[in-house]
């Protein structure tokens, strides 16, 4: 017992104490952190705009009169229909390949590529959470926006869109932990990243125990962190509803 305590306590100096390798993993869960909440930003933002084009030609369509307001908006929801269809289509790590390597060829930032790449493709998946939210708010709620004078945009604005955000922030912060995992794929485009400085570590040592292992468990602390929250926001909810 004593051998094999000895024998992990020598692995743990070789693989984080020797040279400073902590830091890989530090520095890569940094990286993580910054794509991943900036990605979310990003997502959010894509995903609002597509889920109220979307919605709005759900509602309305049927009830508006032929003109060029009609054809604008059925070409901007066939337009956000292929968007959603094709990024939940494709496999993100080969989005991120096709952006690094033919989209965004010219940026030699990889950060600022897997940034956009994971929110373009974090806001398709943003957008039909918007879009179930918006939905299934009253359809009362848009007659009382009118009848205190609001127009279409003002009364989305003010009255629909913040009662479908108070639901659908659980789906968000889920969106945030699949988020955080998904970006370990980054290291594809030479960012160091969480996974890859754990590699890197691995690849000096020849040691992949401790620093897989390492790399897995901080992965697993912020999950269960936000998860926790996720958790704790549901019961909010619930409790402001009685």
């Amino acid at each position: 017992m004593s051998d094999w305590i000895e024998r992990l306590k020598d692995e743990f100096i070789l693989n984080f104490v020797e040279d400073d390798r902590w830091r890989y993993l530090v520095d890569g869960l940094r990286a993580t952190i910054i794509i991943t909440f900036s990605a979310l930003i990003i997502g959010i933002v894509i995903g609002l705009v597509v889920a109220t084009v979307r919605s709005t030609h759900d509602k309305t369509i049927e009830t508006m009169h032929p003109g060029i307001g009609r054809t604008i908006l059925k070409i901007l929801n066939f337009i956000c229909k292929l968007y959603v269809t094709v990024i939940r289509g494709v496999p993100v790590v080969v989005q991120l390949l096709i952006a690094y390597f033919i989209i965004f060829v010219s940026v030699t930032n990889g950060v600022v590529v897997g940034i956009l790449t994971f929110g373009i493709n974090s806001g398709a998946y943003v957008a039909e959470i918007f879009r179930g939210g918006i939905m299934a708010v009253d359809p009362g709620q848009m007659e009382a926006g009118r009848s205190l004078g609001f127009n279409y945009v003002q009364t989305m604005r003010y009255i629909v869109v913040p009662q479908a955000f108070k639901h659908i922030l659980p789906a968000l912060l889920n969106e945030l932990i699949a988020l955080f995992k998904e970006t370990a794929v980054v290291g594809y485009v030479a960012v160091k990243d969480l996974t890859k400085g754990a590699d890197i570590i691995r690849g000096r040592t020849f040691s992949p125990f401790m620093p897989l292992f390492g790399a897995a468990l901080i992965y697993l602390v912020f999950v269960m962190f936000f998860s926790w929250i996720v958790g704790k926001l549901e019961r909010r909810l619930r409790t402001s509803e009685r």
